[in-house]
């Protein structure tokens, strides 16, 4: 055994399919599962020509979820365009004399 490549114990490519399917399927599992389908089409991922061909069913088929009520605030109908006429400003008030303070 090599100390300087950890890849090279036995007993650690045993935990290789473990970790391959945290990092490859759960997140698949979850996505099928909010998509609408059969989780269990996670699986299928490891079929060499399947895991195309289920992507692709994936992207462009019609998801089955209802949009959740409340996620997005509701448009502001009609808009306020143009918007509203400002009231008449104040005159500046009168300043007798000079304007500049004498010092």
């Amino acid at each position: 055994m090599d100390p300087n490549n950890p890849f090279s114990d036995p007993h650690l490519m045993y935990l290789m399919p473990i970790f391959g399917i945290f990092i490859y399927i759960i997140p698949f599992w979850m996505i099928f599962k909010k998509a609408g389908f059969s989780p269990w089409l996670a699986l299928l991922l490891f079929i060499p020509l399947a895991n195309i061909i289920i992507l692709y069913v994936l992207a462009f088929s019609q998801w089955k979820v209802a949009p959740v009520a409340g996620a997005y605030p509701p448009p502001a109908y009609p808009p306020a365009y143009p918007p509203s006429a400002y009231p008449p400003a104040a005159p500046p008030p009168a300043n007798p004399g000079n304007s500049y303070p004498q010092g």
